[in-house]
């Protein structure tokens, strides 16, 4: 008989909130979703009937386990919560304000994650009656698809509590990123930010197409780097010499690059460039398909990484000398 799992509180019963509650249900976790606003108990059916073949196909749903259910008040918290999730909307106060009534209807080792996009643990925890129990826990979206949470302790954040997060996340299944310290929007969102701003940045300036820019990531970088990250890229550039023959290669080139890039800014001009852009496009113009397509490619690409395609198998490979 499979071990029973603990109970999951989740807060807020949004997109983000609905998948955490569909990965946490197929893992076994007996799971609660709290959200007071209308239509939560349907949306939180409709993601799950997304998410469910999804984990299925990458082997983390549990045969029989119960669905999530829904809440409108935290009176009706059950017994025995150990982890709690929350996923509301990124505003600091309001995150302040009801994880602090939250607290008040779990114990109090209880665990508290945060999926905020980027806001501060620090600032969020300082509303706690205990703080130290407060972590962010942000997965990349959504949750019910991508492999990776990062998460990341506040100031007064205990290290039981990091530890206690990173257990429940691998114990669903989950890469757990650790940061040393807390920045504003953590690791994976400002690397992507970082290449969002250039490629918005093209796309401003009219070197090339919003459609040609998405293919340049989708079909020029991203392959290699579901095996071998930016780092990996260039050491992998040096041959045998590795990253020390790239740098004495193409070092300075790479300072010239990072001089030119662009800093631009979300005006109505820009916005309306990227948004024309988009609807332009045939591969990106519906979203429904583009999530679709998403749900059914990713997790094929997810299994092979985790077989063959994976770096740990293919780490005896000869290694090839290849241009950046």
């Amino acid at each position: 008989m499979a071990e029973a799992k603990a109970p999951v509180l989740i807060i807020g019963g949004g997109t983000i909130g609905c998948g955490w509650a569909a990965v946490f249900a197929a893992a076994g976790h007996p799971v609660q979703v709290y959200d007071p606003a209308p239509g939560t108990a349907a949306r939180l059916d409709l993601v799950r009937q997304k998410a469910l073949p999804v984990l299925e196909r990458l082997g983390s749903a549990r045969a029989g386990a119960a669905p999530p259910s829904h809440i409108a008040r935290l009176d009706d918290v059950a017994d025995g919560v150990t982890f709690v999730q929350e996923a509301l909307p990124e505003r600091l106060e309001l995150k302040r304000e009801v994880l602090a009534a939250v607290e008040r209807h779990v114990p109090a080792d209880a665990v508290i994650a945060s999926s905020t996009s980027g806001l501060s643990p620090s600032d969020i925890q300082d509303a706690l009656v205990h703080p130290e129990r407060l972590v962010i826990g942000h997965p990349c979206n959504p949750p019910y698809l991508m492999p990776v949470v990062e998460i990341c302790a506040g100031a007064k954040t205990d290290a039981l509590a990091m530890d206690i997060a990173d257990a429940v996340y691998s114990g669903i299944g989950k890469t757990v990123l650790r940061l040393k310290r807390e920045m504003p929007g953590h690791l994976v969102n400002r690397l992507q930010a970082a290449l969002w701003r250039e490629a918005v940045y093209l796309a401003a300036e009219g070197v090339a197409s919003v459609d040609d820019i998405e293919k340049a990531v989708t079909r020029g970088l991203a392959a290699r780097w579901c095996v071998t990250g930016p780092t990996a890229i260039f050491h992998l550039a040096g041959g045998d010499a590795g990253l020390a023959k790239f740098f004495d290669d193409l070092g300075p080139e790479v300072e010239k690059w990072w001089a030119s890039l662009g800093a631009p800014h979300l005006d109505a001009e820009t916005r309306a460039t990227l948004i024309e852009g988009v609807a332009q496009s045939l591969d990106l113009a519906d979203p429904e398909a583009l999530a679709s397509l998403r749900d059914a490619q990713v997790p094929d690409i997810l299994t092979l990484l985790s077989g063959t395609g994976s770096r740990s198998s293919s780490k005896h490979c000869k290694r090839e000398e290849e241009t950046c």
